[in-house]
């Protein structure tokens, strides 16, 4: 990457990674040829190919290493001695560290791809083409704008709004903007998306339900409130997602082997949570954003992640570092029965029928033993490529990366109720918390508090790279700049994130970590600030269009 070229990629790119393999820092350079630029958007087809682009390339730096180091490491999710991350494990990082330079990289790649098709698509677009299409792919390209600034705000705090790509051809010098301003931003994008995208419903799982809709914005529009703690507008826009039936929580589908494990009275009532996250089950009727991976494909197309995650041996491509962990304090905190467990964290004696298919299943060894934990990942770990229909390669598996999933519109709307308050017994509230549980194999509830809420959220989305977000929210929005985090800097002291011993039973080597309320505001990555050193600066409000 060379000084801002990602801000400034053109809507060339947008076009070709949907029909040919490109290398990765293709997507850091601008077009060379506005012909082509000029010539595409002359169709229908080409319209809607054209936002393809926005699932796939762009993320790839942020799900490989990155999005996990930043999220799971950070929250005492996951455990690692993987030197280029263990300072996120140890609260150590410092703004050298390459990781997090990819995480700024490939989140503002997103933002320019984003760019590129907004600013680019009604000057360019073929007037034969429908008004309704054009609408569409413009709604999908603002709320991946709106979801990549999501992310990057709740990473760095206060960063630069890059509206108009153009804008920095010449300069590249770009000051940061206040973190209020980022999320009145986001929610404009989202808004505009929510009024220009489809409205869908989904059913099964089909490629054709891969892209968002007006109900993904919508979903996601919900969660910007929720951190800003806005709980009416929160609570409007998830019970407008719940009652518009386009999503349901995935069931699954149930097999003698998951019988024998789980027991038939959990089964028979559709608790299927581990088939959300198998490749067969790519965009079901849960899934409101996400990513869309060509198994096999050339580097930086496919889905690294259980590359990183996977046991040796599992993948049958020669990756499977397993360089992820799962902290016994994740471990220690499901409940009894809880079927996320299993689908999540695989543990000695634990049996896989989609895994080794063609073996009778794989069944994890004894001596599992990820990190020092005694365990390791299995969520998003889908086995070889003949275990996926023939698909897969190295670092390039077929599986969609979940973004967003209706569980969460679930949890959104009861918070919501919740609001400010300790504890609730509201039956609506209770009715959507209990969806979560049930499906989980857990006993429905009374009542809870926000504590509880943020518990099942952690092990709803355990290595989802979503729970350092939520500590980060613990203790207010961020959007409060004297905002502290008593609260979570109380949950990571207490967090067991040591090893186990070789011995029988084997011993607890604790580990405990202290962190700091500056931690929660990441540094932006050096490589940055030595070419715009405006990113030090105070930041500017921004000029709304």
């Amino acid at each position: 990457m060379k000084k801002y070229s990602k801000y400034i990629i053109g809507a060339f790119v947008m076009s070709i990674v949907t029909t040919t393999s490109c290398k990765k820092e293709f997507f850091n350079r601008p077009p060379e040829d506005a012909i082509t630029i000029d010539n595409f958007y002359q169709t229908n087809d080409q319209v809607v190919a054209s936002t393809n682009a926005l699932y796939n390339s762009p993320w790839f730096g942020w799900v490989a290493k990155s999005g996990w180091a930043v999220t799971e490491l950070t929250s005492g999710n996951g455990r690692t001695y993987s030197d280029d991350v263990i300072s996120l494990f140890n609260f150590s990082l410092t703004n050298i560290n390459p990781r997090i330079a990819d995480a700024w990289n490939s989140l503002f790649t997103v933002v320019a791809q984003s760019n590129a098709l907004i600013n680019n698509l009604p000057k360019k677009v073929s007037p034969s083409v429908d008004k309704a299409i054009v609408n569409n792919a413009l709604g999908e390209a603002h709320l991946m704008r709106a979801l990549a600034y999501f992310h990057i705000v709740r990473i760095w705090g206060n960063v630069p709004i890059i509206e108009n790509s153009e804008d920095f051809i010449t300069n590249f010098q770009i000051n940061t903007n206040p973190v209020a301003d980022v999320y009145k931003f986001m929610i404009n994008d989202l808004k505009f998306a929510e009024a220009n995208l489809t409205v869908k419903v989904r059913a099964g799982s089909s490629i054709a339900q891969g892209h968002v809709s007006s109900g993904s914005a919508s979903a996601l529009l919900a969660k910007v409130y929720l951190y800003m703690e806005d709980y009416a507008n929160a609570r409007i826009e998830a019970e407008k997602v719940i009652n518009s039936g386009e999503f349901k929580l995935y069931r699954g589908n149930i097999t003698n082997d998951q019988i024998a494990l789980y027991g038939y009275t959990n089964l028979i009532e559709g608790k299927g949570y581990n088939d959300l996250f198998k490749t067969v089950n790519n965009n079901n009727e849960e899934s409101v954003i996400a990513l869309q991976w060509a198994g096999g494909a050339s580097y930086g197309h496919g889905n690294p992640q259980q590359a990183s995650l996977a046991m040796a041996g599992v993948t049958g491509t020669g990756d499977g570092y397993s360089v992820l962990g799962p902290t016994i304090d994740l471990q220690n905190a499901y409940e009894p029965g809880d079927v996320r467990l299993h689908a999540t964290i695989m543990k000695a004696g634990d049996k896989y029928p989609e895994i080794n298919q063609a073996g009778g299943g794989f069944t994890v060894p004894d001596n599992v033993n990820s990190q020092g934990t005694r365990a390791a990942i299995k969520k998003y770990v889908v086995g070889t490529p003949a275990d996926n229909g023939g698909i897969g390669a190295a670092q390039s598996a077929a599986n969609c990366t979940y973004l967003m999933r209706y569980s969460e519109v679930l949890l959104i709307a009861a918070e919501a109720i919740l609001g400010s308050g300790a504890s609730t017994n509201d039956p609506t509230a209770l009715k959507y918390y209990n969806m979560i549980r049930n499906r989980a194999g857990l006993t429905a509830v009374t009542s809870f508090t926000k504590t509880d809420l943020f518990h099942e959220r952690r092990m709803e989305f355990a290595i989802e790279n979503d729970y350092w977000f939520d500590l980060g929210r613990m203790d207010g929005w961020q959007g409060i700049l004297t905002v502290k985090h008593p609260k979570a800097l109380a949950v990571i002291a207490n967090q067991e994130r040591g090893t186990y011993s070789n011995d029988t039973p084997p011993q607890v080597y604790s580990d405990k970590k202290i962190a700091k309320d500056e931690f929660f505001n990441f540094p932006i990555p050096q490589i940055e600030t030595a070419t715009d050193p405006k990113l030090l600066e105070p930041p500017v409000p921004y000029v709304f269009k």
